[in-house]
């Protein structure tokens, strides 16, 4: 049996030009074979017994390319059907746009339970159960990353005004 990194080399160029072939999309063809990897590299044992690696690959990839065209065609007749959102969104202040960025630089346990708690307005106790971990542990988290935010959003806030 070839191992991963063989047969990544050998056929990941040859798969995404197939999957473009599907998709039409280069950037949802690429992600299509990037997930079908990912899924080999969770299940080695599984991938390992495999007789055609790349046949395999391939029905997954395709499997995903589709559950994404099924997904994206419901979104877009929902979307026919209801019209298009009222152009009086508003877009993200600049406070917002500084909060994402600070985020992007936390961990992402961190910046997982810090979402959920102040942005998402979860509890501690249902944070612990949606994630399974204990209530001190997203307690920690919450608690590390308002230190480390603290001094980040500091930074972006102080970029934004300077804009």
């Amino acid at each position: 049996m070839e191992s991963l990194r063989e047969v990544y080399d050998g056929c990941y160029r040859r798969l995404v030009g197939q999957l473009y072939g599907l998709c039409g999309n280069l950037t949802e063809a690429e992600d299509a074979v990037q997930e079908a990897f990912v899924r080999a590299i969770e299940k080695p044992h599984r991938f390992a017994q495999v007789d055609n690696p790349e046949a395999w690959l391939r029905m997954v990839a395709v499997n995903i390319a589709r559950s994404r065209f099924r997904r994206t065609s419901t979104f877009h007749r929902i979307i026919s059907r209801t019209g298009p959102p009222p152009d009086s969104v508003p877009g993200l202040s600049p406070d917002h746009v500084a909060l994402v960025e600070a985020l992007r630089r936390l961990p992402w346990d961190q910046r997982e339970a810090i979402t959920l708690h102040h942005i998402v307005d979860l509890p501690v106790r249902e944070i612990a159960a949606q994630l399974g971990i204990p209530e001190g542990t997203v307690k920690a988290r919450l608690a590390r990353g308002r230190a480390r935010l603290a001094p980040l959003m500091q930074v972006f806030t102080e970029e934004v005004d300077h804009v």
